[in-house]
């Protein structure tokens, strides 16, 4: 959970857009993913926000059934990691389940999500959710999200003395993030790891909470490497932190068959009852293989090569860049 806003680009990205554009003859299994190569088309450090329109908060795609599946899984086997709620989030809950699982998905996707009475249908899984929050418990809220679309959300809520720190999440695909252990941090302590935060955006990004108006909706994409397998649940492993030198020697010598390039599709908003900034991060996994089947490895390669030292350090290229880069830049 890996959220940078350039300053220059702050005032001019936001989005009052909050109205919902039906996909009337929707067909899931005939999605592709979204385009997404933002090696290419913007700066590793400098990723430019762009305004986003309500419509486009949740993304569904042909490996919705698949991945919905696992996030079922995780959400039963390991809610202690994927759910947090809390006193000072659960109004929050409340109304980003009435925002996402009552308003949203009936009128994105009405041929998905069928409202029926005082329950939902999802016609994809087979399965039912009310058209309430009455008689839920904030778990029980969270799940459903979980259970019916690919997001992650992260809840920043509001203290008296204006800080906006993380009070709760759905969170069943992190990369890298242990979501429980963070609880209660501000904005910038989420973001102490990142190299030039700090000095570069933290003020900035404070402000920028501060300013958000509910409806406004803005985006970017966040990469990195992944190179011990496909898993989209990642509790560590995918950033580097201060004292973990030797730790992931294993990463110098990685399996080419087990490298990914994963990619955050990142939002933010504020909703406009309880003032709760959702960060909301939808995440893509891509065989590195793939890449450069595509012809995109050498641009990979240069893109991760470009990054400032400290960067490239976060994200682990003095293990892997090695032998990663070498292979990335030759012809398919």
């Amino acid at each position: 959970m890996i959220l940078k806003i350039a300053p220059a680009r702050i005032v001019s990205s936001l989005c009052s857009c909050y109205e919902i554009e039906p996909l009337l003859d929707f067909d899931f299994r005939k999605v592709d993913p979204i385009k997404y190569q933002p090696y290419k088309t913007q700066g590793h450090v400098t990723m430019g926000i762009q305004k986003r329109v309500r419509s486009d908060w949740i993304r569904i795609d042909r490996g919705y059934l698949d991945r919905i599946q696992v996030r079922v899984t995780l959400i039963k086997e390991k809610p202690e990691f994927t759910i947090g709620t809390g006193e000072k989030v659960n109004p929050a809950i409340e109304e980003l389940y009435e925002e996402i699982m009552i308003k949203y998905l009936p009128a994105r996707f009405p041929t998905m999500f069928k409202a029926r009475g005082k329950t939902v249908d999802n016609l994809a899984t087979g399965t039912t959710y009310p058209l309430t929050t009455v008689g839920l418990t904030h778990a029980q809220m969270l799940a459903n999200m979980g259970e019916n679309v690919e997001e992650d959300f992260y809840f920043m809520c509001r203290d008296p003395d204006g800080q906006y720190r993380l009070q709760g999440y759905i969170g069943c695909f992190p990369g890298g993030f242990l979501s429980p252990a963070r609880v209660g941090e501000s904005v910038r302590d989420l973001h102490k790891p990142v190299p030039g935060y700090e000095r570069k955006l933290g003020l900035s990004v404070d402000r920028y909470f501060g300013r958000m108006q509910p409806g406004d909706f803005i985006g970017r994409m966040n990469w990195s490497l992944q190179v011990d397998g496909a898993d989209l649940f990642r509790t560590d492993g995918n950033n580097y932190y201060p004292g973990m030198d030797g730790a992931f020697s294993e990463k110098e010598d990685p399996s080419l068959d087990e490298c990914y390039l994963r990619v955050e599709h990142q939002t933010l908003t504020k909703l406009p009852r309880t003032g709760a900034v959702i960060f909301t991060v939808r995440s893509y996994m891509t065989s590195l293989h793939q890449v450069k089947a595509e012809g995109d490895g050498k641009a990979l390669a240069e893109a991760i090569e470009s990054m400032p030292e400290g960067l490239g350090h976060y994200k682990m290229r003095q293990y892997w860049g090695r032998k990663v880069l070498p292979w990335l830049m030759e012809d398919a």
